[in-house]
């Protein structure tokens, strides 16, 4: 049997990825997604419970990303949001029930951006926050990347009501690495009708 094996391998991939976080919020921020993209490569080519599939770990190359730019990280005050609950299509079967709890308001890429954070009933509460942008369906997955989701450990931190985006660090859902995962897709609130040339992108510059 795969037991206990298969959720003891989620559960130290979880707390690696949890650990990796920990380190980028205490780094200055490139060193942090240096370390970052080092750690995530290791992860996916070498645990039993990386994204991909054990074929497509023997040829791996690693992750492709646009270069860090500072531009791409701000801070931003989180406001109040008490819209209704909705349930977030996924790649596959199944939805994930997202409650708005919050918004995030900033200039980026030249343009003024209002995103909602979600909680997510089905994974404790955690804080996740998709979004698609003016690459997605091109250079990016079409159904967005992911910058926060603190239920699996990706949590760039907060000061107070203070939130630490940096879209260097946005990733891809698991799906675009296997079609075995069913992840949830960014809502149509969580676009950005620009660029954001930072994070993880789908193949080589």
């Amino acid at each position: 049997m795969d037991e206990p094996r298969s959720t003891l391998a989620l559960w130290e991939y979880r707390r690696l990825v949890g650990d990796l976080y920990a380190e980028v919020r205490a780094l200055p921020p490139q060193a942090g997604w240096r370390r970052w993209c080092r750690v995530r490569n290791e992860l996916f080519r070498h645990h039993p419970q990386s994204p991909l599939s054990e074929r497509d770990r023997e040829s791996f190359g690693g992750l492709h990303s646009y270069p860090y730019d500072p531009a791409m990280r701000v801070e931003a005050a989180v406001d109040p949001a008490d819209g209704a609950p909705i349930d977030l299509e996924h790649s596959g079967i199944g939805t994930t029930r997202a409650v708005p709890f919050g918004t995030v308001a900033f200039e980026i890429a030249g343009l003024e951006v209002s995103l909602m954070l979600y909680r997510l009933e089905q994974y404790g509460n955690g804080v996740f926050l998709p979004f698609r942008d003016a690459t997605s369906g091109t250079e990016t997955y079409g159904g967005g990347r992911y910058l926060l989701d603190t239920a699996k450990g990706a949590d760039l931190g907060h000061h107070h009501d203070v939130a630490v985006l940096d879209f260097n660090f946005s990733y891809h859902p698991s799906c675009v690495h296997d079609p075995r995962w069913s992840c949830p897709l960014a809502p149509p609130a969580n676009r950005i009708n620009a660029p954001i040339l930072a994070g993880e992108r789908l193949s080589p510059a």
